[in-house]
């Protein structure tokens, strides 16, 4: 079994300056700046046949390049159910069809559809029972936050082990999009 997920990479000085607002949230348990992504969809575990078949769908995949564009920062959840501080990212169309292919193209290598709406963001930690004055207050620190644009070229389809220390991100394969 092979736990996976399809993400969009981000330059190192995008990632370097999300990793630079990662502070002053006591509780917050911060995604690595080398680890922050824009997930396109989590797959979970899969056998490595179905790992195959993914590969083999995702490599199909053919979408004009086109530019991201970050923006502002909030919260999944309410009161004690926040669970996620997050960057958000414009629902651009580019980002909406190759996010899309990618969803069938999953589906068409035998998984369920995602029943979650597609929310564009990259997790900037892992949230459990942090106060609410605090993550309102990092909000209001952080309102206006913007990068880009973002190109984009290419997606990567990633294994990840949860260890004691967070997770390990290995790509497993990365695939290009057209000019």
């Amino acid at each position: 079994m092979i736990r996976l997920f399809v993400a969009i990479d981000l330059p190192e000085t995008v990632r370097d300056r999300l990793g630079a607002m990662c502070a002053g949230v006591p509780g917050a348990r911060w995604v690595d700046p080398a680890n922050l992504h824009l997930t396109l969809r989590f797959i979970g575990e899969v056998d490595n046949p179905v790992a195959d078949d993914i590969d083999a769908t995702l490599s199909a995949i053919h979408v004009p390049r086109f530019d991201l564009w970050l923006r502002d920062v909030g919260f999944f959840g309410r009161g004690r159910g926040v669970r996620a501080l997050w960057a958000g990212v414009d629902a651009s169309d580019g980002l909406m069809r190759l996010q899309d292919k990618v969803e069938n193209a999953v589906c068409a290598a035998g998984l369920a559809r995602e029943t979650r709406k597609f929310t564009p963001h990259v997790t900037l930690a892992r949230l459990r029972g942090v106060s609410a004055s605090r993550l309102q207050r990092f909000v209001a620190e952080h309102a206006g936050f913007m990068a880009g644009p973002v190109p984009v070229d290419g997606f990567t389809l990633y294994s990840s082990f949860l260890s004691s220390s967070g997770a390990i991100h290995t790509p497993e394969a990365s695939y290009s999009i057209d000019n």
